[in-house]
């Protein structure tokens, strides 16, 4: 006759105590996961003048996002504000750059060239850079809302203090 196994349901599973678990539990690590009431927000001012374009949407974009600090949170919008003075001097390489948008009628897609849209609105260019470099849903837009550009030298915002804000970025010689 073959030996077979011995069933292990006859063996009986050590208990834990309800207490032992809450005192096992309250000693664990726990990740902090903030809330929007958390958040305190600073200003910023940075001056774009002869900066590049892509490195600067991508460190402002970094500040909107919260990434700077250690709460951050992919979930919750833990930036700061960010404003952006003289767009309208920053640095953008190549030659071709074109701007797209649409009416939303049949045939109403219209492109516009860089230069044309610096003489237009030269905050837009920074504005879609820095766009692009968010997330794409409603936490993205609500991001977007704490930039604010402005073409020249003076802003608004005096009242809320900003510091200033400097990026160890090459800046572009042209």
């Amino acid at each position: 006759m073959a030996l077979l196994p011995r069933p292990f349901y006859h063996v009986a599973a050590p208990r834990v105590s309800e207490r032992f678990l809450r005192e096992v539990s309250m000693r664990l690590q726990k990740t902090y996961s903030p809330k929007a009431g958390d958040v305190h927000r600073e200003w910023f001012v940075v001056d774009a003048e002869d900066l590049p374009l892509g490195r600067l949407a991508s460190e402002v974009a970094r500040i909107l996002r919260g990434k700077h600090k250690p709460m951050q949170a992919p979930h919750v919008d833990t930036g700061d504000f960010v404003i952006i003075i003289n767009a309208d001097k920053v640095r953008v390489s190549g030659r071709n750059k074109v701007y797209y948008r649409h009416s939303g009628y049949p045939g109403g897609l219209t492109e516009e060239g860089l230069e044309s849209l610096r003489r237009r609105r030269p905050e837009e260019i920074v504005r879609r850079a820095v766009r692009g470099m968010l997330p794409k849903n409603r936490l993205g837009r609500q991001m977007l809302r704490k930039l604010k550009v402005h073409a020249g030298p003076d802003h608004p915002h005096q009242a809320q203090s900003p510091k200033e804000l400097t990026f160890d970025i090459r800046k572009v010689e042209s």
